[in-house]
């Protein structure tokens, strides 16, 4: 299993409610391929750095996951026909990042406490 990070940008003009089933769709894909989700960060409505498809903001998420490799391939195409996806990104974790990941949540706990 490989350690994997996606963060990716909803449209704007979503409810909250369109938002959360988009996020839970994109779960459930990765758990009914027998990924596991480590992590779930909704960081909400943020301005975008330049417009994309002539918007200036987005619903940000970051999906920490593991996974095998061959479940990547049918992640990312699900993305790209997902018409309420803007834009994403996967990057592969090695060991430092995996541990610079553990600790930022363990940070985040602390501060939420």
């Amino acid at each position: 299993m490989n350690h994997y990070e996606t963060v990716f940008i909803l449209n704007p003009v979503l409810s909250e409610t369109q938002v959360k089933e988009t996020v839970s769709k994109f779960e459930d894909y990765l758990t009914s391929r027998g990924a596991e989700i480590v992590s779930k960060e909704d960081w909400g409505l943020k301005k975008l750095a330049y417009e994309i498809q002539n918007k200036k903001s987005g619903f940000y998420t970051l999906l920490q996951f593991t996974a095998p490799a061959e479940v990547l391939i049918g992640f990312e195409t699900e993305f790209r026909r997902d018409e309420r996806v803007m834009r994403f990104l996967t990057v592969s974790l090695d060991k430092h990042a995996i541990s610079w990941a553990e600790r930022r949540r363990e940070k985040l706990k602390t501060k939420a406490n």
